[in-house]
Parts: structure tokens; sequence; C-alpha cells
């Protein structure tokens, strides 16, 4: 599958903290001080990601990609790829998303992203990677900021 992403200039990203069975990525033109789109991977089953990376392409998985998942997974001969949905044509136990990606991640190539979860979600808006006193409606602060002191 291939994410529709809002207009935006999501050109850094990252691995964000969450809570057990949430995978989630943060993305924004520059994640020194704030991000404006999270990815989050609700129960995640198979995570190949940089930490950090850049400029991702993404794509539909690729059938060696989803035999991958499935093999992991424990779904044996799960592969018929062919859909439009990064899955295709598989036995039942293989997630429902996966999505795949090309990025940018420091090194002398390109890597090679591979996410495969039950649900997807798009969540927009300003998260602040700061301590500020004062969030307007519709920010947020990052869950791992605490106020000076703390």
């Amino acid at each position: 599958m291939v994410p529709e992403l809002p207009e935006g200039p999501w050109w850094e990203w990252d691995v964000l903290p969450a809570q057990p069975g949430l995978f989630v990525l943060g993305a924004d033109f520059d994640l020194s001080y704030h991000h404006g789109l999270e990815l989050r991977f609700h129960e995640p089953v198979f995570v190949q990601c940089p930490e950090y990376f850049m400029d991702p392409v993404f794509r539909e998985a690729t059938a060696a990609e989803v035999e991958r998942v499935a093999g992991a997974v424990g779904v044996a001969g799960a592969v018929g790829v062919g859909g439009t949905d990064g899955v295709g044509e598989v036995a039942g136990g293989l997630p429902e998303v996966l999505v795949a990606f090309e990025c940018d991640a420091g090194g002398a190539g390109p890597e090679t992203g591979l996410i495969a979860a039950r649900r997807l979600e798009t969540v927009t808006g300003v998260v602040f990677r700061y301590w500020r006193e004062q969030v307007e409606p519709g920010r947020r602060r990052a869950p791992w900021v605490r106020p000076p002191g703390e």
C-alpha cells in the first residue's frame, strides 16, 4: 500500500517514542522544533525502518518483500501479489497494511523501509518537540516533552 499523504514538505522523518502496539513516524520540513505529520501503525508485526531518514519514496511492496513479511509472521505460502493494496491475494493472517519505501538515511545509498501492521492512521497538526507554556488549540506537545526542571 502507498499511504496517501496530505500536501506538505515532508522531507525529514524519524521514529517517535510510542506505547506498545503502536509504531509512529513523524515528519516535517525540519524536525528541530516540531513535526506536522504522523503515520501511526497500529499493531505492527514487522518493522524494518531507519530511526531517521529523508525524502522517502513510498511504493507497493515487491513479491519478495511480501514473502519476507509472511515468513516473519508465520504465514506460509501467503504470496500471490497482483493487487493494488500492497499485499495482493494472500492467505489469512497477513496484516492489512504493508508499506514499503526507499529513503536517504545518510548511508552510501538508499535504504529500504518495510512496515507491516493491522491498521495505518495518518494524523496532521503541529506537535512541538520542546516545552511551551501556551499551546494553541489544534496543536500539542510531543509526549516526551516535560516542563523545565521536571
